[in-house]
């Protein structure tokens, strides 16, 4: 009777283990964090002496303890095996439990722990079993306990495969889950870079915010003939936006003219965007197709739209209204199936209000504006453009130039850019052609850009003070190519990490400025 109550005992102790077990692997599927909590309970319930989780990597085929009860973290660190090594690598590569009765009676229990060291190991058993995820092995679950009955310990072997394959069914959920983690977030990239070649058109260089609202309205508007206009600064890249419509929008494969507007003069504007007949003026010895009729079924961009006359507003607003048009002294009606995108860097609603601009013209041009940003408010973008047109001039130019300096790009970034992204692109192309050394320097860009701040020049005439200009600049370089690592900026100059140090309190240098930006 006695007997009989011991084996429901052991039997309530091996279902409160499992359900404990089954409890601990329900709160989390990481493995990592799971193991180690588990371990303890095995040794609670079970009067285990010590025990590991081992975990293969199938990349290198090593063995190693994940987890362990009862030894330490150096014993945890020798603990490595390859697969067919020792009683662990024995498990690993057959897949079938291994029982060893005294671990000193066996030659391949190898102890790489040393955790058995000094113990009278004639005491000891050891048992591991397989961890499977389906017919794959992926690690062990093992445990040390003090000699006993063969059928105990056979017990204790069955109940430590049941306990492997729970754990190896949360390992599995956790690849599934991985694995579905891992398609979302591919998914995610593809669908991101999709997003990316459709709100960032190729001939368009900017990541800023302000650029990002640019792309996100010319992708809304490419695929409608909705009029637009386009309004900023000279030098913004309205004609790159005019483009990046045309070929987002279905009339990419057709005609797109562009028409500088001030450019023309008054009496010839309307000739060229409309077409004249022969003899409509002195000069016009045969009949001549506009513009409009050139971009037939295609776009017209009508540049710098806020210098027309208002005889030429008067034309405009028939074709926009109406879709129609006649040639300078022509009476034929013609029928305009074209898109309209019109730029200026004037302020229309002042020069309506004074008369100079037709207000009905305004509101037919201003379906759908978009605001280009001046360089001053995307200096977020500035590397990227001087990246960009160094790489356009080098081509261009055949001049092979490695990299923009540290005190360059400071003087870059410094610079309010009155001339916008044209300006930056012509002063890098004269900066190409000026190095000697494949580097531009802050001494390759012009006057404007050279500040006492950022080009040192505030100081004159003596040999230190020349000295330190030169320092600080060699400082800014070794940072730059140590990416704000002190200690290999230093050694790169030559000089300890305390010298260096005192040389950026001196000159105000901020190392972290020099490090990439975590994304």
């Amino acid at each position: 009777m006695a007997h009989a109550d011991e084996a429901v005992q052991r039997e309530l102790h091996k279902l409160q283990l499992l359900h404990a077990v089954s409890q601990q692997l329900e709160r989390s599927l990481d493995l990592a964090e799971l193991a180690e909590p588990i371990l303890d309970l095995i040794a609670r319930h079970t009067g285990m002496l010590r025990g590991m989780l081992t975990l293969l990597n199938r990349r290198t085929g090593e063995i190693s303890i994940q987890a362990a009860h009862g030894l330490s973290a150096a014993q945890r660190d020798r603990g490595r095996y390859k697969a067919g090594e020792g009683v662990i690598g024995k498990v690993v590569s057959t897949g079938r439990a291994a029982v060893v009765r005294k671990i000193a009676e066996e030659p391949l229990f190898l102890d790489r722990t040393g955790a058995r060291k000094g113990l009278r190991r004639e005491d000891i058993s050891f048992l591991c079993v397989p961890i499977k995820v389906g017919r794959e092995v992926v690690g062990t679950l093992s445990a040390d306990r003090l000699l006993g009955e063969d059928a105990s310990l056979a017990e204790d072997a069955r109940l430590l495969s049941i306990i492997a394959a729970m754990i190896a069914q949360a390992v599995r959920l956790r690849q599934e889950v991985e694995e579905e983690r891992q398609r979302l977030l591919a998914e995610n990239e593809r669908l991101q870079n999709e997003l990316r070649e459709r709100f960032h058109p190729a001939n368009l260089v900017g990541t800023s915010r302000a650029m990002q609202e640019v792309y996100d309205q010319i992708a809304r508007v490419a695929t409608a003939d909705t009029t637009v206009l386009l309004r900023g600064e000279s030098g913004t890249g309205k004609e790159l936006v005019a483009h990046a419509i045309h070929h987002a929008s279905p009339r990419a494969g057709r005609p797109y003219v562009r028409v500088n507007c001030a450019a023309l003069p008054e009496n010839l504007l309307e000739p060229e965007l409309f077409g004249h007949e022969k003899g409509a003026f002195t000069g016009a010895l045969a009949r001549k197709p506009g513009r409009f009729e050139l971009a037939a079924g295609g776009t017209i961009f009508l540049d710098e739209i806020g210098d027309i006359s208002p005889a030429a507003q008067v034309r405009l607003l028939r074709v926009l209204q109406e879709k129609e048009f006649e040639r300078v002294g022509g009476t034929q009606t013609l029928r305009a199936d074209v898109r309209v995108i019109a730029a200026t860097n004037r302020d229309l609603e002042k020069l309506s209000a004074e008369g100079r601009f037709r207000e009905d013209l305004y509101y037919r041009l201003s379906v759908f504006p978009i605001h280009l940003p001046p360089l001053r408010e995307r200096k977020t973008d500035l590397p990227l453009l001087a990246d960009h047109f160094v790489q356009k001039a080098v081509k261009a130019t055949g001049r092979p130039v490695r990299r923009i300096s540290t005190p360059a790009i400071d003087m870059l970034m410094a610079y309010h850019w009155p001339g916008n992204v044209r300006e930056l692109e012509n002063i890098l192309e004269r900066a190409v052609l000026l190095t000697t050394d494949q580097v531009i320097h802050s001494h390759h860009l012009p006057p404007t850009l050279q500040t006492a701040e950022q080009s040192d020049t505030a100081f004159r005439g003596t040999l230190a003070e020349a000295l330190a200009r030169v320092e600080r600049e060699l400082i800014q370089e070794a940072l730059k190519s140590s990416r704000g690592n002190c200690a290999k900026a230093a050694q790169a100059l030559g000089v300890t990490e305390r010298i260096l140090g005192l040389r950026l309190a001196e000159y105000r240098l901020d190392y972290r400025r020099f490090r990439p930006a975590r994304g």
